[in-house]
């Protein structure tokens, strides 16, 4: 059993090594919100652990076990948020603060019903991928609004940015995962974009479209 802020740092650096040899104490640093001195006490922790591989004044990598362990936090997560949603009528802007509660609770079987008693979803209402019990997760061919070409058409499958006033950004437009979005133009200027999302056109920022993911 880990403690709830060792489970933190082991999420974290799971986003953040990304097919990185190894991650450095500032970047996780960053990414917690605290002092670099308070990272390599963790990350020596962690290294005793077998949960990472810990190289002093250059960083860390999750270990097998570490890695493991991050998908186990993140399935659970992933399932609590589709809980919310689908059976108590939360939105997908309220649902990331709660979960990241949700997802210390230690108990596999409630894991395991959780995601019995949801029919099993593949996807959490952002569109992000939900491990199976073993790790592993359905990968799905998507690509950056920004970068699908003008006249294409696409369904949204996920959204990179998940910050509340994103998500209510979205909402206020209508824009919601399985959305018909096709792209109409693209400014050269800013690359800002006129798109058509099912039936409504409006005009998103550069950054806005890079955010947005969709299956051509």
């Amino acid at each position: 059993m880990h403690s709830i802020s060792e489970e933190n740092y082991i999420k974290a650096i799971y986003h953040l090594q990304d097919g990185k040899a190894l991650v450095s104490t500032n970047e996780i640093a960053g990414r917690m919100n605290t002092k670099a001195s308070s990272v390599t006490d963790m990350l020596k922790k962690l290294a005793d652990k077998n949960l990472a591989e810990y190289v002093p004044y250059k960083g860390a990598r999750l270990t097998d076990k570490g890695v493991q362990c991050a998908n186990q936090i993140i399935r659970k997560h992933r399932l609590w948020e589709v809980f919310l949603v689908e059976k108590l009528d939360f939105s997908w802007d309220e649902v990331h603060e709660v979960a990241e509660q949700l997802e210390h609770v230690q108990s596999i079987k409630l894991t395991n019903e959780l995601d019995r008693f949801l029919e099993y979803p593949k996807h959490d209402p952002h569109g992000d991928p939900i491990p199976d019990s073993n790790g592993h997760y359905e990968q799905h061919t998507q690509i950056a609004l920004s970068q699908i070409e003008l006249g294409q058409h696409g369904v949204l499958t996920g959204v990179v940015n998940t910050s509340k006033d994103f998500l209510q950004y979205l909402d206020k437009h209508d824009i919601k995962l399985g959305s018909q979005i096709q792209l109409l133009e693209r400014e050269e200027f800013d690359g800002s974009c006129r798109i058509i999302s099912d039936t409504d056109e409006i005009y998103i920022s550069k950054l806005t479209a890079e955010s947005l993911f969709v299956k051509i």
